[in-house]
């Protein structure tokens, strides 16, 4: 009975110390700081658009954003995508095509966010752009730079806004589940700089 009882134990121990070495860390994260209402994405230079037109393939077409801002249409030539959201682009391609297509129906996609970028420079492995899908924090971006460096000072991280805002972050308060709130959802055109 006592061989049962032993192996019983020994079991449960064994069970519970493989689930528990299976669990991830969580890094902390301040959920009030990250979650914020639902953004319109706004179109930037080298996203990628398919522009579908409803029933004329020769409409229908695949454009890079370039550097100006515009894109190139058929029938219509150069539009200005840079700076509008999808509806807008589509508002604008439909009435442009009204002149030529009665009843035109217009879908615009975006393919690709290539403009969704931050930049990270700095102490980190692999300081440059970034590309982000919008829902990237001040530490997840850090880890994609592959992590800050030996030398890097942890205390006085700066994220410096498009707009002009300065943030500080402290690394090693933050992983330490303090200030969170410095863990923010960053922006397109934010630049982290780890001294």
């Amino acid at each position: 009975m006592k061989r049962v009882f032993l192996s019983a134990i020994v079991c449960f121990w064994g069970i519970w110390g493989c689930a528990t070495a299976l669990t991830a860390p969580e890094v902390p994260v301040d959920h009030k700081a990250t979650v914020t209402e639902t953004e319109e994405y706004i179109i930037g230079p080298e996203d990628v658009l398919f522009i579908s037109v409803w029933k004329d393939e020769t409409l229908t077409t695949e454009a890079v954003v370039r550097s100006d801002g515009k894109i190139s249409v058929p029938l219509i030539n150069d539009v200005q995508a840079s700076g509008l959201t999808v509806l807008q682009l589509k508002e604008e391609i439909t009435n442009r095509l009204k002149e030529f297509v009665p009843g035109v129906d217009v879908t615009v996609i975006v393919k690709q966010m290539n403009s969704n970028k931050v930049y990270i420079q700095g102490e980190v492995t692999r300081p440059g752009p970034q590309a982000y899908n919008g829902e990237l924090t001040v530490i997840q971006a850090l880890a994609l730079a592959g992590g800050l460096t030996p030398y890097a000072n942890r205390s006085s991280i700066i994220i410096l806004r498009a707009g002009g805002e300065k943030l500080l972050f402290n690394y090693n308060k933050v992983i330490k589940g303090k200030n969170l709130e410095q863990n923010v959802r960053l922006r397109r055109g934010d630049t982290i700089i780890v001294p």
